[in-house]
């Protein structure tokens, strides 16, 4: 596996899980954003908003628009990726 693909796929974990540390499950964009800077990945908006498109086409998340800002929602298959109990190609598997 290259290591652009594995960044990509921590990157999605790191999305997973600060949405399952998030009241509601949900935040947006920005504040994923923020969270994936906490985990030095320094990426940009649209690359967030890439990452969020992909979670989406697989079931781990929902998007939801507010003026220009996405807004993304946990699903519950996302939270048993975020949490190890499920997993799914393309995101990192968390540690026990």
């Amino acid at each position: 596996m290259s290591f652009k693909n594995l960044l990509k796929e921590d990157q999605r974990l790191v999305i997973l899980r600060s949405l399952n540390e998030m009241p509601a499950y949900e935040t947006n964009e920005s504040i994923l954003d923020t969270c994936l800077e906490s985990y030095g990945h320094n990426i940009t908006r649209d690359a967030v908003r890439t990452q969020l498109a992909w979670l989406q086409e697989q079931d781990l998340v929902t998007i939801r628009e507010m003026s220009d800002c996405q807004i993304a929602k946990l699903t519950g298959r996302g939270q048993d990726v975020a949490t190890g109990q499920a997993d799914q190609p393309g995101v990192k598997k968390p540690r026990a």
